[in-house]
């Protein structure tokens, strides 16, 4: 493993969980929102996580016998997509502007609970990956002192 194939795998993580962070915040910020710009109605959006495939066949054959040591290039996010499955709840307010026929007013399918424990989940898994990257700095600090 190269020395600073550490520091691209924990970076990787801090950007992809930096990322999910601001779509949940996006989501928590919408929870009331009864449409958007556009005139629809919000809906919940989720990241996606895919590992950062290897550049060539020769890596992925040198990492998959162990002998180069490679143990991975990181992740990155393959798409934010919307979650078009969870329909959105429906209050009654006939007073509303938004209300259909019968009075009811849908809002966007964004659990505030949910939100906030994925939120937690995200910013625990950033916060391990500032560790680990804090610790391959120091181990790599400590490798130049040898050379003293």
């Amino acid at each position: 493993m190269g020395v600073f194939s550490a520091f691209d795998v924990s970076a990787s993580g801090m950007t992809a969980q930096r990322t999910r962070l601001d779509v949940i915040s996006q989501n928590i910020a919408n929870v009331n929102s009864t449409r958007d710009a556009d005139g629809n109605i919000y809906k919940r959006k989720t990241v996606v996580f895919q590992e950062k495939a290897y550049y060539s066949f020769d890596d992925a054959l040198t990492s998959a016998t162990g002998m180069y040591g490679k143990v991975g290039n990181g992740v990155k996010i393959r798409q934010i997509s919307e979650d078009t499955d969870t329909e959105g709840r429906m209050v009654y307010d006939p007073s509303n502007p938004d209300a259909d026929e019968n009075g009811y007013v849908t809002y966007p399918n964004v659990n505030t609970v949910t939100e906030m424990t994925n939120m937690i989940d995200a910013s625990r898994s950033y916060e391990a990956n500032v560790t680990a990257f804090n610790a391959a700095k120091n181990m790599a600090l400590k490798a130049l002192e040898v050379g003293k």
